[in-house]
């Protein structure tokens, strides 16, 4: 069954394993996520449970936000999401997630939202390769011919445009060490996003049996 924790990039540092081999890892902070909502079939259609995490300043959240939260005996969070595929007995309304929940050696998907780099062009966005640098070229750095069609450009065109910012996830990363009392996960390698951002950290999907 799937379990899942969200908490925040703080960076990336090194470890050595037990064997003397150096292992590059991204740090994530995931400190207790609250269950909010048991989703049931009966009541919602489907099943899942709903986690909040990190609090929300009380100038930020409204009226619904408190209500929602009071039922788990907690203050309103500022990110909420679902984890689907989980045995819900296993959970409670107000009960606490915990990086515990994982362990050494295992295989996880990462998700999170990629850096931000503004409007790029098509060398630094796409890796196209630049023209000429002579004086007589005049193709250096444009996106170049827009194909044959008349007043259609087609579709999926490399073209320039806003670069980043976006929801990523990468499969099968390996958890390296578990540090309960910080709250705090090792994972193998790094994972989209910047310092600070928002990670979801749930079992692998694809991972070898």
């Amino acid at each position: 069954m799937t379990k899942g924790i969200l908490g925040r990039k703080v960076g990336m540092t090194q470890i050595f394993t037990k064997n003397g081999i150096l292992v590059p890892v991204t740090v994530i902070e995931a400190t207790p996520n609250v269950v909010l909502q048991v989703k049931t079939n009966e009541s919602d259609g489907y099943e899942a449970v709903q986690v909040g995490y990190q609090d929300m300043r009380e100038v930020l959240s409204n009226k619904p936000a408190k209500g929602h939260a009071a039922k788990a005996k907690t203050s309103p969070k500022r990110f909420i999401r679902e984890i689907r595929d989980v045995e819900l007995k296993d959970y409670e309304v107000g009960s606490e997630i915990t990086v515990d929940s994982f362990s050494e050696g295992d295989v996880v998907d990462v998700t999170g939202t990629t850096r931000g780099h503004g409007t790029q062009g098509n060398i630094k966005r796409w890796g196209q390769s630049r023209g000429p640098e002579t004086h007589g070229s005049r193709y250096h750095r444009i996106p170049g011919s827009m194909g044959s069609i008349i007043n259609r450009v087609p579709k999926g065109k490399k073209l320039p445009g806003h670069m980043g910012g976006k929801k990523v996830t990468v499969q099968n990363l390996v958890i390296e060490k578990v540090v309960p009392e910080k709250n705090v996960l090792l994972i193998k390698g790094n994972v989209p996003g910047a310092k600070n951002s928002l990670i979801f950290v749930k079992s692998a999907a694809k991972a070898a049996k």
